[in-house]
């Protein structure tokens, strides 16, 4: 595919409105409750009528309809909606499907919401799945790895994180350094659920064993919340009251090899040449080269993955994440610093639309913990699974 082909939608839309609601434990109401909260809050700060939505995007593992948000709101003619499968490496593929509707006319105003109750109502790292009464090929698949403990996500990572630290010498201390550093963030967050509660190091290594080489602290939260954005025309977004920001390139990816988690047949699993896809065509529908990126929301569901993703987009070869991370050019004052907002681990895990907040915010100028002179900002999208990734930047 030529590079005119590949900026297709680069630029041609832009995120205008943006809201959400509270992180919690325990929000009691329910998720279409919340799903409404944010979304009346994104169309409120866009300043765009909630009759004029004409398009919806989310992703799987979700539970409020689009059709019901629609009647809720008000819409009049719906004439796009999607939802992206396989849950976290979704998180910025909605966005790239309201851009991609909104850059070839299938819809004007699109709402790109997610929603979840995932720490009150259930529980994502149970390891309790139904898999034997649901007999489709992925749970199928899951019977191949299951009988030998790879019984939740922590262990499923486990594998690849073990392998990672073999091959290049990264260590405990190394993913530890990495939760520091997005709770030192989130300390100063005041929507973080860990508000004003930074760790140590030495409490990193001391927090217990989920699932060797991963401790408690390597490990997201289960939150209860929602976040939306309204997607447009950049050409629109002119005109309305917020600040634009653009969509400058999405993308979603699957590799050789591509399983649920467990792509552990593959010759090498030091990489996530799925991110790699994604990154390539970032940068070729941008323009733009890591050096360009001031921020970045990387996916942080497991410290283990945050390594392989800043190599995969080439901001550190091939293995040397860990000097990276050591140097503190991810932390506060770094020549990189990820997730300012704190992260999965330290915000909220709304299954990565939190982090596309933290970059329309930091973007606008108005993020808690604010990178300085923002021009650009890559947000990524959950590893370990077929995924996604957007680039935005100022309009």
């Amino acid at each position: 595919m030529s590079a005119v082909d590949m900026q297709g939608i680069s630029r041609r839309a832009a995120i205008v409105g943006l809201g959400a609601t509270e992180f919690s434990k325990n929000s009691g109401r329910t998720e279409l409750r919340l799903a409404m909260e944010a979304t009346l809050a994104a169309l409120a700060d866009a300043g765009i009528d909630p009759a004029e939505v004409d398009g919806f995007s989310s992703y799987s593992v979700d539970k409020v309809p689009e059709y019901e948000i629609g009647r809720l709101l008000g819409a009049r003619n719906v004439s796009f909606f999607s939802q992206v499968p396989h849950g976290g490496g979704a998180a910025c593929a909605p966005v790239l499907h309201a851009a991609m509707a909104v850059a070839t006319g299938i819809a004007k105003t699109v709402v790109v919401y997610r929603a979840m109750n995932e720490r009150s109502w259930y529980r994502f790292g149970s390891g309790s799945y139904g898999f034997a009464s649901t007999p489709i090929f992925e749970n199928v698949n899951y019977g191949w790895y299951m009988p030998h403990g790879f019984h939740t996500p922590a262990a499923w990572v486990g594998m690849f994180a073990r392998r990672y630290m073999h091959t290049f010498g990264a260590t405990s201390e190394d993913f530890g350094r990495i939760s520091v550093a997005v709770r030192d963030f989130a300390a100063t967050n005041p929507a973080a659920f860990f508000h004003g509660k930074p760790i140590t190091l030495e409490e990193h290594q001391k927090s217990r064993w989920i699932c060797e080489p991963l401790r408690l602290l390597d490990c997201c939260q289960e939150s209860d919340g929602a976040v939306a954005m309204v997607i447009t025309s950049a050409e629109r977004a002119r005109d309305l009251k917020g600040s634009p920001v653009l969509i400058e390139a999405g993308a979603q990816g699957i590799s050789s090899g591509q399983q649920i988690m467990t792509s552990f047949y593959r010759d090498n699993i030091t990489g996530l040449p799925e991110m790699g896809h994604v990154a390539r065509q970032l940068w070729q529908q941008s323009g733009l080269t890591p050096q360009d990126i001031q921020t970045a929301v990387i996916y942080d569901h497991f410290t283990p993955f945050v390594l392989p993703q800043l190599e995969e987009f080439g901001f550190v070869p091939k293995g040397q994440a860990k000097d990276f991370i050591r140097a503190g050019h991810h932390a506060r004052g770094g020549s990189l610093p990820l997730n300012p907002h704190g992260g999965q681990l330290g915000e909220a895990y709304i299954h990565g639309m939190n982090g596309i907040a933290e970059a329309v915010r930091q973007v606008r100028g108005t993020a808690v913990n604010q990178v300085a002179d923002v021009q650009h900002v890559l947000v990524t999208a959950g590893t370990g699974v077929p995924t996604s990734g957007l680039i935005l930047g100022r309009a």
